[in-house]
């Protein structure tokens, strides 16, 4: 006979995690309909044209952020102290923006479907992409405010100063003047170690 302990409950799984395979499936038999739907009115052979024409034009358009990412982080790591050319004046415009969204547009377009190339067309007007930007950006914000309060780099010197143990050791480290590294100020100098 057990005592009156109570077994051990499993954590409740998040309203999204209940939800987003139900959603998948949703959207799947969305896209098989349509394409049904589309092949009766216009053929299948349309159909595999838009299913083709998708995959190419996705393609492209991921190529084309791939391309223009590498650029801008070749151009971000050129521009870094100590390497030549870094006295340069950075590159000024949004060339560095939206290659997110554009990866995603592409992936869109290559996912068979009505519904998700219709969604990566309307990634690849660029006021859609920027009002995304944006709202993508507040959003994080928001919730960074509401997770911890201080700033991203507040909550790096947090997780920096936290041991694998889990103690917390806070403190700087000040050298002396003409201090040797490791050398503590109490002790004498040591002779070098030799054979």
């Amino acid at each position: 006979m057990t005592t009156g302990t109570p077994p051990p409950t499993a954590p409740r799984r998040s309203r999204a995690r209940t939800l987003a395979p139900l959603a998948v499936a949703a959207w799947a038999v969305l896209e098989i309909w349509l394409l049904t739907v589309v092949a009766d009115a216009a053929g299948g052979f349309t159909v595999l044209l838009l299913l083709v024409g998708g995959i190419v034009l996705g393609a492209a358009v991921m190529k084309r952020a791939g391309r223009r990412a590498f650029r801008n982080l070749t151009e971000t790591l050129q521009q870094m102290p100590g390497q030549p050319g870094a006295d340069a004046q950075p590159a000024t415009g949004s060339g560095g923006r939206g290659n997110g969204f554009l990866m995603l547009a592409g992936l869109l377009l290559m996912i068979p479907g009505i519904v998700s190339d219709a969604a990566g067309l309307l990634l690849l007007v660029p006021p859609v992409r920027q009002w995304l930007g944006r709202y993508a950006e507040r959003s994080l914000e928001r919730r960074m405010r509401t997770a911890s309060p201080g700033s991203f780099s507040d909550a790096f010197q947090q997780a920096r100063i936290h041991r694998p143990d889990g103690k917390i050791v806070q403190g700087e480290v000040i050298r002396q003047e003409g201090a040797q590294p490791g050398a503590r100020p109490d002790e004498a100098p040591r002779p070098p170690l030799t054979p």
